[in-house]
């Protein structure tokens, strides 16, 4: 994932949970919200400290990333905030790129269907 499409400050975490909407799964929660970049979808990831030690966590960062690069288009223009759960580590990689996946499409329909009524 190319450092431009990253939610870099804690600022822009804060105000994306804050004001955003959001998916609830077993490993993760997806907080969104509409870009002020037009063109540019946006992800931030966050692991918490009870997930493990630093090791641990830039591990499932890493593969966080990997899964984000395969499932997002970047093209939308939506801010998008990953929080990681404990639940994660109970599963191997590709159960937990399918859940990510199955929330990122709940997003994309939930933005769609946002647009409709914002033109309509």
């Amino acid at each position: 994932m190319k450092k431009r499409f990253r939610v870099k400050r804690n600022e822009e975490f804060q105000t994306i949970i804050t004001k955003g909407k959001r998916f609830v799964g077993k490993s993760f929660i997806v907080y969104y919200d509409f870009s002020k970049m037009v063109t540019n979808d946006r992800v931030g990831i966050s692991v918490g400290k009870k997930l493990g030690n630093a090791v641990e966590r830039n591990k499932v960062k890493r593969q966080v990333r990997m899964m984000v690069n395969e499932i997002f288009s970047f093209n939308r223009g939506i801010d998008t905030i990953i929080i990681v759960r404990n639940a994660y580590l109970d599963k191997d990689f590709e159960t937990n790129k399918k859940e990510l996946s199955y929330i990122y499409e709940k997003v994309y329909n939930s933005v769609v269907d946002e647009l409709k009524r914002r033109t309509a």
